[in-house]
Parts: C-alpha cells; sequence; structure tokens
C-alpha cells in the first residue's frame, strides 16, 4: 500500500501498531541480562533511524534488541562486568563492518562458502538450547504463574488471527502480570516512586564503555549468527514490499546500517539490535511497507523510553512470568536452526556435515573452553568458529563443491 494514501492520523496508528508487535520481544531482553529496558527502547529507536539513514530510507526494517547475545552477554557480565561487556559489543559492529565490505567486494558467495547452514544451523539452535536451564531457572520460582503466561503464548500463536497473532510475548506477559497480581507477587512501589518523565538509566548516568579486549574478541565470534539470519530477514522483506533491497540500496548497506546501530547500542548501554521479523509479517498483514511508518515506529519507541513509570512497571514483572516466556521462547530459537536445516535440504547422513553438527553442538552445549594467554573463548563463540573451521578443513565430494 501506498503510504500517502494514508492519512497523518493512520500513518501514526500503523506505526505505533508495528512498534508494538516488536515491543514484548525488544523489552523482554534487556529484562533478562540485566539493562534497563527503557535504555533498549531508546537504542531501538535509535539504531532504526540510523539504519534508515545509512540505507537511505529505502528499507521498511524495524531493529530491536538481539536474542542471540542474551547468553554471551550474562556470561560476559560475570568475567568483566557490565561495562567490560557493554563495550565487548562493540566487536558485534565489527563483525557486521568486516561482512559489509566483503559481501561489497566478493557477493553473498562469500557468505555461501565461510557460513553455510550445516554451520548456520546448528549455531542457532545452540542460541536456544544454551538459554533452557535459565528459563527453567526463572520459571520454577513460582511455576503457577510461569505456566499461565507460557499457555496464554501458546494459545495466541495457535488461536489468534492477523496481528494479534505476532504478539504472543505480549499477551503472556500481561496475563501473566495479571494473575500475579491477584496472587500479591508485584510491588507496585517502584511505579508509584518513579516520576512521569526520567531518561533511561544509562542515559540519564551516562558513562562511557570500559574497553577491553576480552570481551572484545569474546563476543565477535557470536555476532555470525545474527549476520546470516540479516541477510535472510533483507530478502524476505523485498518478497514483501515487492522491491529488490539486496540490489538497491544493497546488501552490504543493510548490513552496514545493522552494524552502526549495533555499535550505537552498545555505546548508550543497550543490548545489540536486529531486524525484526515480527513487524516484516505484521507489514505483510497490513500492506502497509513504507520505511516512513517504520520510522514513526522508531519515533515512538523513543517517546516510550522517556516515560518513566512504564520503565518501572516493566521491571516489576515477576520473574516467573519472564520465565514461562523463556520456555517457549528459547525452545522456538532452537527450532528455527532446525527449520534452516530443513529448509535446506541438508544431508544429514552425509559424513562430513554429520561431524561439523555434531561437534559444534557438543562443543557449545558443553560448555567447552579455550584460552589464548588471558582471552578465552567459551559457549556459542566458540563453537561457531569451530563450525566454520570444520567446514572449510572438511574434504567435500566433487557434489558437494557444485
Amino acid at each position: 500500500m501506498n503510504t500517502n494514501q494514508l492519512t497523518p492520523v493512520r500513518k501514526g496508528i500503523v506505526g505505533v501498531q508495528f512498534l508494538f508487535v516488536a515491543f514484548g520481544a525488544t523489552v523482554l531482553v534487556p529484562l533478562l541480562v540485566g539493562l534497563d529496558p527503557a535504555t533498549a527502547l531508546f537504542t531501538a529507536g535509535l539504531g532504526t533511524f540510523i539504519f534508515h539513514f545509512v540505507t537511505k530510507g529505502k528499507v521498511p526494517i524495524f531493529l530491536g534488541s538481539s536474542f542471540a547475545f542474551i547468553a554471551p552477554i550474562i556470561d560476559a557480565s560475570k568475567h568483566w562486568g557490565m561495562p567490560g561487556t557493554l563495550a565487548g559489543l562493540a566487536g558485534v559492529a565489527l563483525v557486521y563492518f568486516v561482512m559489509s565490505a566483503l559481501v561489497r567486494w566478493q557477493g553473498k558467495k562469500f557468505l555461501d562458502r565461510f557460513f553455510p547452514p550445516i554451520v548456520i544451523g546448528p549455531v542457532i539452535i545452540l542460541i536456544g538450547l544454551t538459554l533452557s536451564s535459565s528459563a527453567v531457572n526463572m520459571a520454577k520460582e513460582n511455576w503457577t504463574l510461569a505456566f499461565v503466561s507460557l499457555l496464554t503464548a501458546i494459545a495466541v500463536l495457535t488461536l489468534g488471527k492477523g496481528l494479534v497473532k505476532l504478539v504472543p510475548v505480549v499477551f503472556g506477559i500481561v496475563v501473566g502480570y495479571i494473575v500475579g497480581c491477584f496472587m500479591g507477587v508485584v510491588d507496585f512501589a517502584p511505579v508509584v516512586e518513579a516520576s512521569w518523565f526520567a531518561l533511561p538509566s544509562s542515559i540519564a548516568h551516562f558513562q562511557l564503555p570500559q574497553f577491553a579486549w576480552e570481551p572484545f574478541f569474546f563476543m565477535i565470534p557470536v555476532a555470525i549468527a545474527p549476520v546470516i539470519e540479516h541477510i535472510g530477514d533483507v530478502y524476505v522483506v523485498s518478497a514483501v514490499a515487492q522491491k529488490d533491497f539486496v540490489k538497491s540500496p544493497g546488501l552490504h548497506r543493510t548490513m552496514f546500517g545493522d552494524g552502526l546501530a549495533c555499535l550505537a547500542a552498545a555505546f548508550f548501554g543497550g543490548p545489540p539490535v536486529t531486524t525484526y521479523s515480527e513487524v516484516t509479517g505484521a507489514m505483510q498483514i497490513t500492506k502497509v511497507t513504507h520505511p516512513q511508518v517504520i520510522r514513526i515506529a522508531a519515533g515512538t519507541a523513543i517517546v516510550f523510553s522517556v516515560i518513566g513509570k512504564l520503565s518501572a512497571l516493566l521491571q516489576t514483572i515477576p520473574t516467573a512470568v519472564l520465565g514461562g516466556i523463556m520456555l517457549l521462547l528459547f525452545g522456538t530459537i532452537a527450532s528455527v536452526g532446525v527449520q534452516n536445516l530443513i529448509q535446506h535440504k541438508v544431508n544429514l547422513n552425509n559424513t562430513r556435515n554429520l561431524i561439523i553438527m555434531a561437534v559444534t553442538l557438543t562443543m557449545g552445549i558443553g560448555g567447552a573452553e579455550l584460552f589464548f594467554g588471558s582471552f578465552k573463548f567459551t559457549g556459542i563463540g566458540l563453537a561457531a568458529i569451530i563450525g566454520v573451521l570444520l567446514n572449510l578443513i572438511l574434504p567435500r565430494t566433487s557434489e558437494e563443491e557444485k
């Protein structure tokens, strides 16, 4: 639909609606890793504006908090604290910048060679599975609340229609929160004490990230999966909008824009951002694909980020409610990895593919660690590196090379 056919009021309504679709996931990530949800809303809006500037305002993509970095942020914060971890997230931007340059130079064939589905599929599976224990630990604080939230989200996913089907996280949290209120486990004191207008905490008390090489190199391998996800999302958005964004403004520009947005998020104390498929789904349903409406959603996110009572309300959500949502969400992430393997018809009867997948999963789930002096590679990042190396080293048959 041409945005010119919409009145300014309708544009605003659709834009806010798109933010509503992305809202649950965007604030859930910081709540799980110990960051300020208001900051995440601010960096999501800012990052989206940066992305649109780099891509010449052509690509209707919204950038929200990335789930791929939940486990790495939690792990890194234990070793280097949150300031060091946020500085380390600058490494994510570096990966995007390097990939952007390589795609501009070599085209997509470079990515197909180094990061085929047999490498990316297991990495995505690991992102979901390595978080499963965190989901259970949070849910068991109150299994009643956890199951209420979980069953609500499942019901919305299976029975919901239209835009409702795109926001199971929001419905699950809202219903779980209401039940938590009746059970007397929600403390409203922080909401009452909070002011209506307040800058996100990490911005109000701004501090430069404490740069260190260790978290920087720790985060770099983890960025591989979101980069590949970015490519897939750009192709999907192109199909929905019926325009070739891979050609114009170009995949290298969309990657560079995403990288700059991640860098800005780390600088302001928010989680890395990534392209949101939920918003793409909303565009497909509403038939509104103009980037201007996405920018309205981004602006609304920034406005919401300075509403102090909203930030305080989000932080009163019971842990078990979040745990219930995580039980579904992290399993869904793992299933996306499996789906990736199936869609690309990866032959797991092939010995080479079986070795790559087996070693990648074992190293990641087993928590293998590799030290180089003071540097440490572990978890998803180490598994991703091993998967890439095995793919390059193990011999291929002539048919596989073709």
